[in-house]
């Protein structure tokens, strides 16, 4: 295998991700504590937790878990997803 495939593979890259989506939420909840300013934890939130749950998803694929833990991740998501749908929803 080539070295790309072997960090897809091994989990790896999903890892480095979802330490950069939780750096970026800390930042933009910290900015937003900080100045009051920027985009409100209640507006990206739900959204964001819902790519993590999907991250953590195929984590538990590639890391040869149990077929509930990813079902229940992806549940989580769309229900994550929902509830942002329904934050930005215009009647």
């Amino acid at each position: 295998m080539s070295m790309m495939s072997d960090l897809f593979a091994s989990g790896v890259f999903v890892d480095a991700v979802l330490i950069v989506l939780v750096l970026e939420a800390l930042a933009v909840i910290g900015y937003w504590l900080w100045k009051k300013r920027g985009i409100a934890p209640a507006d990206f939130l739900p959204g964001m937790c819902s790519g993590a749950l999907m991250l953590l998803a195929l984590r538990a694929v590639l890391a040869g878990s149990a077929a509930i833990v990813p079902i229940i991740c992806l549940m989580a998501a769309g229900a994550a997803h929902l509830i942002d749908v329904r934050r930005r929803w215009r009647s």
